[in-house]
């Protein structure tokens, strides 16, 4: 059935007559009768009958109108949902990030993109221990994900927001507190506090400390960042730990060291599949969160 035809049999069985609906839809009267008489046959009975100069249901119609606008109205929200997709001021934004962004990088960026698109609402997922797999793409639902970790799937993207340096972190009581940089090769008898195995900066820590001649000792290992910063603090050995733009040493005596060579870093990017159309609010967000990382803003905590 035409939704046109739908809408004119609901207009006329509401009351509105065909010269009022013929100049409403600057349709001539005779085109909307044989609409009507159309949805008749489809239907298999007449839904209207003539009244004098008016048209009235029948009792068929009257049971058909009371589907025919339940079926509109899901239409309708069906239309106004995809609209509001499609609309970058009102949409939504899915977006992923890794547990160790969530202090620093996520509340900024999100924060500031709220005040520029208040009709937007952004709805966030924090990845757990399985950084290997992109949340983007598939039926994950996600079109957006802050990430370490540069894809190896040709399918997704991924552009540099912000490059970490990486400097080893040791305890206020470490011979090397005071020191102002420090070779990592002289790191080799150390006893290493290690991020999750699966993390990229672990993985990272390895290459350098292979570049660097030697295998880290692993005594204790950590499943997010703040408590590796906390077992460094305490003593229990050294680690290598990025220093985001914004961050704040929230232990006392924590003393991070810059590394010789000056090529110790990570980069933190957004990701997001090819293999799935980007809504206009998610590639709205990504313009904001390329702009602000630019720009220097929106990055504290």
């Amino acid at each position: 059935m035409d939704v046109r035809d739908l809408r004119w049999f609901q207009q006329v069985a509401d009351g509105v007559t065909l010269t009022e609906l013929s100049d409403l839809e600057s349709v001539s009267q005779s085109g909307i009768s044989r609409a009507l008489a159309r949805l008749d046959v489809e239907v298999g009975t007449p839904l209207l009958r003539r009244s004098g100069r008016t048209l009235r249901m029948t009792r068929a119609g009257l049971d058909f109108k009371r589907h025919v606008d339940g079926a509109l109205h899901e239409l309708d929200d069906g239309l106004a949902a995809v609209h509001q997709l499609l609309d970058p001021e009102s949409g939504t934004v899915s977006l992923a990030f890794q547990p160790s962004l969530g202090t620093w990088l996520v509340p900024g960026l999100v924060s500031g993109f709220r005040k520029a698109h208040p009709g937007v609402d952004v709805v966030l997922t924090s990845k757990h221990l399985d950084e290997l797999t992109p949340a983007v793409g598939g039926r994950s639902g996600v079109e957006l994900e802050l990430t370490t970790r540069p894809p190896q799937d040709a399918s997704v993207r991924w552009q540099v927001l912000v490059r970490e340096s990486l400097m080893l972190a040791v305890g206020p009581d470490h011979p090397w507190a005071h020191r102002e940089r420090v070779d990592l090769a002289e790191a080799a008898q150390e006893a290493f506090v290690a991020t999750h195995p699966l993390s990229h900066l672990w993985e990272v820590t390895l290459g350098l400390c292979r570049q660097a001649g030697f295998a880290p000792q692993v005594t204790l290992a950590s499943q997010d960042l703040p408590t590796a910063r906390a077992f460094v603090a305490a003593g229990l050995g050294v680690a290598v730990l990025p220093v985001p733009d914004a961050w704040v040493p929230t232990h006392e005596g924590l003393h991070q060291l810059p590394l010789e060579g000056g090529d110790a870093y990570r980069d933190v990017g957004i990701a997001w599949s090819t293999e799935q159309r980007m809504l206009p609010s998610a590639r709205v967000f990504l313009e904001h969160a390329v702009g602000q990382t630019r720009a220097g803003e929106g990055l504290s905590a």
